[in-house]
């Protein structure tokens, strides 16, 4: 049997190619097709060598040998792999009940509270759904009621979601999946392409105000712009902040709003604050978010401005089966528990800054490095094939990530050019696992960069 990889699927960081498939094991190499053979279309394996897990714990994977994987790529499971307060509050509800949001639940409205608590008080009103890319589907469906408008300013290799609403405007797909006729696409937030003789922040307005002008002049106004706080399909550019109010006091002349993407950047992991906006000290009229809320399990949720959302309350009609039911809710709530009486915050700075003088260090002299960046536990590591031309080098970046798995340590690859290492572990990561980190990555470094 034959498989093929798709334009789309090729362009995306470290896929497996099933073109390899005899090279692999026969016991995995009959799983491979097995999966191949029933499952619909779109998926796809990580990995010159795909590797599965039968159990976890914190900041580790292990396979069914037994091999211990140290994982600083998943930020689905916020405070580590089976933690053991998350699993026994989702125990504990799944033995009591789960139910839906049309029933009166305590729990439900404790969360909430506590959750927009977290949220600087312009923030008030959570809806809740299933995933990131519902949230922010109902983010942009409540934007452009409020509005009136239907124009979304993205950044250039965004990923916002995958409805079919959502993949309009996540230019990160690929161009299997055209973007909406009234989706405008500016530059990411990267220091570099700043034209001499201006500032970031005033880069990034000019940028937005000609998108602005172009969905005007085809007779589009601004519904909204949207922005990952980590940009992290973009490649991870996290500094330096103090941009963004100026992008989203031009969103607002133009009669639009700011919807802050908290799925990668929320819940502590830039570690200077609960949320990646507050960093820029601004005040978004939306916060979405998603993955990490519940640890893994089906939840996320939509934070509004009252004055933004409660007309569509009052109009349209939103219910969620599973969104906000009692065990994710129960799993939410237990993640909020251990993020603040473990200090998670504390410790991602502290690991985070850790892990990035290290590397920094390593790749001191290297003519294939043009960069390493981040904050918190979100490290991006450029790779070129040299400093002078600073090509994107996506061959060796995935070189890299190779030997990185080979060796039992997880990450993977971003960036327009899938050229950047993406370090983003569990909340969960240690010092040990930081020196271990590093102890394994900078002989892969010595060979590779």
């Amino acid at each position: 049997m034959t498989f093929t990889m798709g334009r789309a699927l090729a362009n995306y960081p470290n896929r497996f190619d099933p073109g390899s498939l005899a090279e692999l094991a026969p016991e995995l190499r009959s799983t491979i097709e097995r999966r191949m053979n029933v499952l619909g279309p779109g998926y796809s394996l990580i990995y010159r060598e795909p590797v599965g897990f039968v159990s976890g714990r914190g900041a580790h994977l292990f396979d069914a040998e037994g091999n211990d994987f140290l994982d600083a790529y998943n930020n689905v499971p916020c405070v580590g792999h089976c933690h053991p307060h998350v699993v026994e509050a989702v125990d504990r509800q799944m033995a009591t009940l789960n139910t839906n949001t049309r029933y009166v639940q305590n729990d439900l409205v404790e969360y909430a509270e506590r959750l927009v608590a977290t949220f600087p008080v312009e923030l008030s009103r959570v809806t809740f759904a299933c995933s990131g890319s519902e949230a922010n589907d109902l983010a942009v469906r409540v934007a452009r009621f409020h509005t009136g408008h239907e124009g979304i300013v993205v950044t250039r290799y965004a990923y916002h979601g995958i409805t079919r609403e959502t993949a309009s405007f996540s230019p990160h797909l690929g161009t299997g999946s055209p973007l909406g006729p009234n989706v405008r696409l500016i530059e990411p937030p990267d220091p570099r392409r700043v034209p001499a003789g201006t500032t970031l922040a005033e880069y990034m307005r000019e940028q937005v105000r000609g998108a602005i002008a172009d969905l005007e002049r085809h007779g589009s106004g601004l519904a909204a712009l949207i922005t990952d706080n980590a940009h992290t399909s973009d490649g991870i550019f996290t500094d330096p902040v103090g941009y963004l109010q100026v992008m989203i006091d031009e969103a607002h002349t133009a009669g639009g709003i700011y919807i802050a993407d908290e799925v990668q950047s929320g819940f502590a992991r830039l570690g200077e604050s609960m949320w990646g906006f507050q960093r820029h000290d601004v005040v978004p009229d939306i916060v979405t978010m998603g993955k990490p809320m519940a640890n893994g399990l089906p939840l996320s949720g939509v934070v509004f401005r009252p004055e933004v959302s409660d007309e569509f309350g009052r109009n349209v009609r939103y219910f969620n089966t599973f969104g906000g039911s009692s065990v994710p809710i129960a799993a939410a709530a237990a993640v909020l528990d251990v993020l603040e009486t473990e200090r998670v915050a504390e410790r991602v700075l502290a690991t985070g800054t850790a892990l990035r003088e290290g590397l920094r260090e390593i790749l001191a002299e290297s003519a294939h490095v043009a960069e390493v960046r981040g904050a918190g536990l979100y490290i991006g590591v450029e790779i070129v094939t040299d400093r002078d031309t600073a090509t994107p080098d996506r061959s060796r970046t995935e070189a890299v990530i190779n030997a990185l798995r080979d060796q039992h340590i997880l990450i993977n690859g971003t960036g327009i050019g899938v050229n950047v290492l993406k370090i983003r572990p569990p909340l969960a990561f240690t010092f040990d696992d930081v020196g271990r980190f590093l102890d394994t990555f900078a002989p892969i470094a010595r060979t590779h960069l």
